[in-house]
């Protein structure tokens, strides 16, 4: 190899070089790192999942609210004015009066004026109070463990997307550094091929090797922007904050315990499983609200009425006030389909708590043999990449002595960056696959 040579090659490196390093040191300058906990609590804080959650606690609050307001005393108040004509009035009870007076003519009526105010107290309606609020409050309870689950659910997507951002930064980095290595081999073997010591072929071997690294690396930059956009859109971050994952957060892995230890922590903690068994007393309830109808309805009731018919009556304080007493019989053959119902309803929520264990079981087995798949992952990722190292090393030695072909050092190239590649993804996913069992056994808080 020629000085020339040698001089445009050094040339040619460092320019590489400057330009990798410039671009990483530019990301590295506007880029925000984010720690896990941080995204977690970020997630939660702007999720809109869990305002909606929130919402339908809310309508429960108010449901509970209602049925207090209805056991307040009601009172209404009406009043009228009445213009009429001169009607003609026959009437059938004898006036009194003497012939002096000239008694016993027909007032003349136009008009016609009352008010009226009526308040009533409920005293006892069967039952249909107290046990509406009792439903009432189960309905809110179970809404609450709605919304714990469903914040369970956005920590284990936020830990997803945490990881996905953590792997498509590490493959930008892995494969910009081989894309790195591979224009220095394409340098060097256009330098050899000019000087007659190298095939052309291989040559191009070596080209189409960079090209493939140069769309991988396309790849991996177009996925690095979409799961920031997706990071940024869980955290309630603008669109365009560059973020990194901090590596730290997949150093430490926790120990995977046992299978039925965590399958009895969910039975213990799991939000759906709760609030299934609270809807269930919510439903038994809700039998004897239907069954309310069956009683007679008892309540306090006083009224005012002020009456004034000009020429005829004046009634100005008619005060009344008494207790009320309502049985509707036919609420006798009325009713059944109403707590039929009821009890259908019931017994539905009933099976569905077996569904629940049939999914408990399934969901903790999975997660949990995932978990320990993914820590073994990581080991088997680990010898890899020191055996794609020495592989490469003893590969390139063999080339440089023209024991193998520029295939097999491709090859070898190749295996060495995937290994990294493995590695780092593996870390990330067991961190993710312990959430998930956190998750499904409902302490992932």
């Amino acid at each position: 190899m020629n000085t020339t040579s040698k001089t445009k090659r050094m040339v040619w490196v460092a320019v590489s070089i400057a330009w990798i390093a410039s671009a990483n040191h530019s990301h590295a300058q506007s880029a925000r790192t984010i720690k896990l906990d941080e995204a977690i609590e970020l997630s939660l804080k702007n999720s809109k999942q869990l305002k909606l959650s929130q919402s339908n606690i809310d309508l429960a609050g108010l449901g509970i609210r209602q049925i207090k307001e209805n056991q307040l005393p009601s009172l209404s108040v009406s009043g009228s004015y009445l213009r009429v004509n001169t009607p003609n009035v026959n009437l059938k009870i004898q006036q009194s009066g003497n012939d002096s007076t000239g008694g016993g003519g027909t007032p003349n009526v136009h008009q016609a004026m009352y008010g009226m105010a009526s308040a009533s107290l409920p005293i006892f309606s069967g039952f249909r109070f107290k046990y509406g609020l009792e439903s009432a409050k189960y309905v809110e309870q179970a809404a609450k463990l709605d919304a714990d689950n469903d914040r369970d659910a956005v920590i284990q997507n936020t830990v997803a997307a945490y990881s996905n951002l953590y792997k498509a930064k590490k493959s930008v980095d892995l494969v910009s550094e081989n894309l790195l290595s591979e224009r220095q081999r394409v340098a060097e073997f256009t330098n050899r091929e000019k000087n007659g010591m190298l095939a052309r072929n291989d040559l191009m071997k070596a080209k189409l090797q960079e090209s493939n690294v140069e769309l991988a690396l396309l790849n991996a930059e177009n996925d690095l922007k979409i799961t920031t956009i997706n990071m940024n859109l869980l955290l309630g971050l603008p669109e365009e904050t560059v973020i990194e994952a901090d590596s730290n957060s997949f150093i430490t892995l926790k120990e995977e315990g046992n299978a039925a230890e965590w399958e009895q922590t969910a039975i213990t903690h799991r939000k759906d499983f709760a609030a299934n068994g609270i809807r269930q007393k919510a439903a038994d309830t809700d039998i004897k609200v239907a069954k309310a109808d069956l009683y007679p309805s008892v309540a306090l009731s006083a009224g005012y009425v002020a009456l004034n018919i000009p020429g005829v009556v004046t009634v100005p304080n008619a005060v009344n006030a008494g207790i009320g007493f309502k049985y509707d019989i036919a609420s006798l053959w009325k009713s059944g389909s109403k707590i039929a119902q009821a009890r259908t309803h019931a017994y539905q929520l009933k099976t569905n708590e077996q569904i629940l264990l049939d999914k408990i079981h399934l969901e903790v087995n999975t997660a949990y043999y995932n978990y320990v798949l993914s820590k073994r992952k990581i080991d088997v990722y680990a010898k890899a990449v020191e055996q794609a190292g020495e592989n490469y090393r003893i590969t390139k030695n063999k080339y440089d002595n023209s024991l193998v072909t520029t295939t097999e050092l491709l090859d070898a190239d190749v295996a060495q960056v995937q290994s990294r590649i493995d590695y780092e993804a593996a870390k990330a996913d067991a961190v993710v696959a312990f959430k998930k069992l956190e998750q499904v056994a409902g302490v992932i808080n």
